[in-house]
């Protein structure tokens, strides 16, 4: 059974745990326990722990994580892995962990081998998404009008594709004779049968009859992005099967960094197409950002004439002045006493203001906010403690260094793949950046619209 395709009214492009508040999620009528999956297993083959590499400022991971929660239809999102760092990012994401056995972690090992050991390990599961790590521009819609297929027209498998319009052509294979073009040459052999084989055939179209793309349909092909898919399927090892449907997605939101695309490529498609969350990317006006514990490494040197020293990354000060070209406003904190000539020199390095002795950041900063006329939604903070969670929670944009304690962990909306003092600044400074220019690309698609 097929859905309508995307132009038309029911377009396809337009923690979750407690089965009480399925009533928000839209899931009408069905008190089944409904549960995302996502593989991200340890051992990529082409780029090392590619699952959560930065894209375009979260970890690849991290974007279908934040789409399937901000769906609001499932009552629980896994990340099934077996890597440690891989979990770390996941749980960081809201995600919960299934460590998937040594047995379904092979390079051997199916997707099937895993959703089926996870389904079995929790039977109070009855519908499974498997959404592939790899797809960052999917978006909640895509996933909450796919789901509707399952829920109120009774489908047992729904799985997503996108529409192409590729002419195919038979693959030339015989023996040791093969040319790149495919092309038909009856001087490869002085085997009249042989080179009647050897000649390549149309697969879908008549050569004498070319059809022109708008008098095409074209051929749906699976995009890989999600498969819904019932309990009882799953158990007979299958992902697809009983009443089945598809869900149309299209192609710019198809984007597959297994195959499809190179990483700086996929940077671009991200910025445009990704879903960045509810809120519309916020644009920062001011960065407040710890010295300790962020801009460096939170450990202080002492000399033989005991004078304070400290080791600033340079990165780190690169990323600084690209937001002050901006128009990004930079101001230090700094908690811990330290003399005020280190402070100075701090200061006079990084060519920002440098605030000494905060016992209340909150308080401090909200004086900052009242002086320059800032509301909480322009304000970016970057912490590394308990000190900072008010901060971190309140700020429209906030974010830890890698080796933040838990605490400050769960209170950031962002966690930095680099340590403290060793480029943390640097990439947040990135992630402000790459969200300005995506707030600045919908304000000027916006105008586009308006304008056509």
């Amino acid at each position: 059974m097929a859905t309508p395709r995307e132009n038309g009214k029911r377009t396809h492009e337009d923690s979750h745990e407690n089965i009480s508040n399925a009533k928000r999620r839209n899931v009408k009528d069905d008190s089944r326990h409904i549960a995302a999956l996502i593989l991200a297993r340890g051992g990529s083959k082409g780029i090392p722990l590619k699952n959560i590499k930065m894209l375009a400022g979260v970890p690849l991971i991290g974007w279908v994580i934040r789409a399937a929660r901000d769906s609001d239809v499932f009552h629980s999102v896994w990340v099934s892995t077996d890597h440690d760092e891989i979990e770390k990012v996941a749980m960081a994401w809201g995600a919960k962990v299934h460590r998937r056995s040594p047995e379904v972690s092979k390079d051997s090992s199916s997707s099937l081998d895993t959703i089926k050991e996870f389904s079995s390990k929790y039977p109070g599961v009855h519908i499974i998404c498997n959404i592939q790590a790899t797809s960052p521009c999917l978006h909640p819609r895509h996933l909450k009008e796919a789901l509707e297929l399952m829920t109120e027209q009774g489908c047992d498998s729904v799985f997503s594709v996108v529409r192409r319009h590729h002419f195919r052509w038979e693959e030339v294979k015989k023996a040791n004779h093969h040319t790149p073009g495919g092309s038909c040459d009856t001087d490869w052999s002085n085997d009249v049968e042989n080179s009647v084989d050897l000649c390549t055939k149309p697969l879908n179209l008549n050569p004498a009859c070319r059809p022109r793309r708008q008098d095409w349909d074209g051929e749906l092909c699976e995009n890989g992005s999600f498969y819904f898919a019932t309990k009882e399927l799953i158990a007979k090892g299958l992902l697809q099967g009983g009443k089945m449907s598809y869900y149309e997605m299209h192609p710019e939101y198809s984007v597959d960094i297994d195959v499809d695309i190179d990483w700086p490529v996929a940077e671009q498609r991200v910025l445009r197409f990704g879903y960045f969350g509810k809120d519309k990317p916020e644009v920062v006006k001011l960065l407040l950002c710890n010295v300790s514990g962020c801009l460096t490494d939170g450990q202080i040197y002492i000399s033989a004439n005991g004078e304070d020293m400290v080791s600033i990354n340079i990165r780190d000060q690169a990323g600084i002045d690209m937001l002050k070209k901006e128009g990004v406003k930079v101001i230090l904190i700094e908690q811990n006493p330290i003399t005020k000539t280190l402070a100075d020199k701090i200061s006079q390095r990084m060519g920002c203001r440098i605030l000494l002795d905060v016992d209340d950041k909150l308080k401090e900063v909200e004086k900052l906010m009242e002086k320059d006329g800032l509301e909480w939604k322009e304000v970016a903070y970057l912490g590394n403690d308990e000190p900072d969670v008010k901060c971190l929670n309140l700020a429209g944009l906030s974010a830890v260094p890698l080796d933040a304690p838990v605490v400050a962990l769960n209170a950031a909306k962002y966690s930095c793949h680099c340590a403290a003092g060793r480029g943390a600044v640097r990439e947040f400074a990135e992630h402000i950046l790459l969200l300005k220019k995506k707030a600045k690309s919908q304000m000027e698609q916006d105008r586009i619209g308006r304008d056509t």
